[in-house]
């Protein structure tokens, strides 16, 4: 998690009053940050993921003010029309979205330069996940002509001076001799062409994603008027970015103005920044519910306004419990109730719940399955295997082209990388870990018991997903083959004196003839198979490897009969 150093100086001003350091510690520590110390005038604070606005002094000392009392409430932000343009060509398309912004009026002090430049860093590393999802510009108003145009060049073509050097080199040159492009050339290895943005002289004001130009110059303590450009591969959260960015701005004294942002692929055009509050109904009964409180409407509002939301009460009879809540547009992580039971909750203060002995009488004992499980794996262990751990979350590609299958994926539907298919099946994940590992020795024998995530028809599945507990096992080397990973399955039923059985099947995963389902009293709970070589090259497995996989819940109940 990000670690920033707040001005207590500067957070003071915001505030507006001074606080006793023990109280300033304890009201750091309660918003829902982890303080790590007060060393004079710096305060260094861990700022957890959810929370890219509180990444400068002027975002924790908005969240603060409001969180004491001396400034609850929405903060309202006033935008102005500039009447100037950003025009998005249509040929940026490995980084295609931008959203951009002027502030007018600063009078910047060198802490200002020094948190600005820190959110810029904090925030692209963050909610930027390193410059790969969005990335950020903020350049002096005073060098840059009207209109802007976000184009994709060949940096072949393109000569111009980056940021902090002193001549003119060729675009190309960029990811092997900047800083910069050392450090995220990774970013960019499949790119032909590299998005810039460049004014209507044409001078070149940045080369994405790694630095600004030198001539646009950076921004000081003398500059008044800025230009903030955000670019990205998700629209949403380059729109959070710039909120985030305008409105800190706003807060060292600037005054904002939007831009019209033109996009000529499909000839729509946008006004950014927006800075509306977003509206969401505060469920009342569910808010009590989770948190154990008796809180009325006015108890809502009070708690929420110390949280810097904004409320709308509904006229609505059948709805008197309920609020319309405003959301500021910097705030991108309330998506749902438990969002508005948690800054609830924080705001009420934690230390203020009374502790309670719950009601029910219980005797704690391990769950029947997970015994189950851990005789499978020690089972495993004595065959020499070795256990390992992957994520439930994979790529797209791993689960289907990687495996020559052509099949439905869930995907999530707000993910933040592209990790964002959940594996219905272990096979991928062993794969992957032997793919990681083919530069060491063989054999290579693991297996895994995790979870799975299938699509379900059951209307008692709230979700419609299914979640099971799977076994899978992959042996790897060159002497592997069907007998090998029949004999770990003729293992396990004798240890669990049960009678499995293999049933001949097609698989484009597997090798024709080699391939079949797992069997247990007539009832199919897995697949067992030598892996196909075309697979094997596709994960770049350089040995055989034959594989088990089979629903552990499954096999404990048919195990029980």
């Amino acid at each position: 998690m990000p670690t920033i150093t707040a001005s207590k100086k500067e957070l003071f001003k915001l505030i507006g009053k001074k606080l006793p350091e023990a109280t300033l510690k304890d009201r750091i520590s309660m918003l829902g940050t982890d303080l790590e110390e007060i060393d004079g005038d710096d305060i260094k604070v861990e700022i957890f993921p959810n929370r890219p606005d509180l990444l400068s002094t002027q975002g924790l000392g908005r969240a603060l003010a409001s969180f004491i009392g001396t400034k609850p409430g929405l903060r309202e932000y006033k935008v102005k029309p500039s009447k100037k343009k950003v025009i998005v060509d249509k040929n940026v398309t490995m980084r295609p979205y931008t959203a951009c912004a002027i502030v007018k009026g600063l009078t910047l002090s060198d802490q200002n330069i020094i948190d600005l430049m820190q959110l810029q860093e904090k925030l692209a590393t963050t909610h930027g996940r390193n410059r790969k999802k969005s990335a950020y510009g903020i350049y002096p108003l005073e060098s840059i002509n009207f209109p802007v145009h976000y184009v994709a060049k060949d940096p072949k073509k393109i000569k111009f001076k980056p940021l902090g050097f002193e001549e003119e080199i060729c675009a190309a040159l960029i990811p092997e001799v900047h800083p910069k492009g050392k450090s995220f050339a990774s970013l960019t290895s499949n790119w032909k062409q590299f998005p810039f943005f460049i004014d209507a002289k044409d001078n070149i004001m940045c080369m994405l994603p790694f630095t600004n130009s030198e001539e646009t110059g950076k921004v000081t303590v003398d500059t008044k008027d800025v230009f903030i450009e955000c670019t990205g591969i998700d629209l949403c959260n380059v729109n959070i970015a710039l909120n985030i960015l305008t409105t800190t701005l706003a807060d060292m004294g600037g005054t904002i103005e939007s831009l019209e942002i033109e996009y000529k692929a499909n000839k729509k055009t946008f006004t950014t920044p927006n800075l509306n509050p977003k509206e969401m109904l505060l469920d009342l009964n569910r808010i009590n519910k989770l948190l154990g409180l008796k809180l009325n409407q006015n108890d809502a509002i009070k708690w929420l306004k110390r949280m810097g939301f904004g409320t709308k009460k509904i006229v609505d009879k059948a709805k008197k419990d309920n609020l319309t809540v405003l959301i500021p547009s910097y705030r991108n992580d309330i998506l749902h109730q438990v969002d508005f039971a948690e800054d609830i909750a924080i705001a009420f203060g934690y230390e203020n719940f009374k502790e309670q002995i719950p009601e029910v009488a219980t005797i704690a004992k391990q769950d029947p399955l997970q015994i189950f499980s851990e005789k499978i794996r020690q089972i495993l262990i004595g065959l020499g295997e070795l256990e390992v751990k992957n994520f439930h979350l994979i790529k797209e590609t791993e689960l289907t082209e990687l495996m020559s299958t052509k099949q439905k994926v869930i995907k999530l539907s707000n993910s933040l990388g592209d990790h964002n298919i959940l594996r219905d099946a272990i096979l991928p994940s062993l794969l992957k870990t032997l793919s990681i590992n083919s530069h060491n020795e063989y054999p290579q024998d693991i297996f895994e018991i995790g979870r799975v995530f299938k699509k379900s028809f059951d209307k008692s599945i709230d979700t419609g997903i299914k979640e099971t507990l799977n076994l899978a096992v992959a042996l790897c080397s060159e002497q592997v083959d069907f007998t090998a990973i029949r004999q770990v399955v003729d293992s396990v039923s004798l240890h669990l004196n049960t009678k499995i059985s293999v049933k001949e099947i097609s698989h484009p995963s597997y090798i024709e003839g080699r391939v079949g389902q797992i069997m247990l009293n007539k009832k199919t709970i897995g697949i067992i198979g030598e892996i196909h070589p075309q697979v094997l090259e596709n994960w770049q497995i350089k040995a055989p490897v034959v594989n088990l996989e089979l629903d552990l819940e499954e096999l404990y109940k048919e195990a029980r009969k």
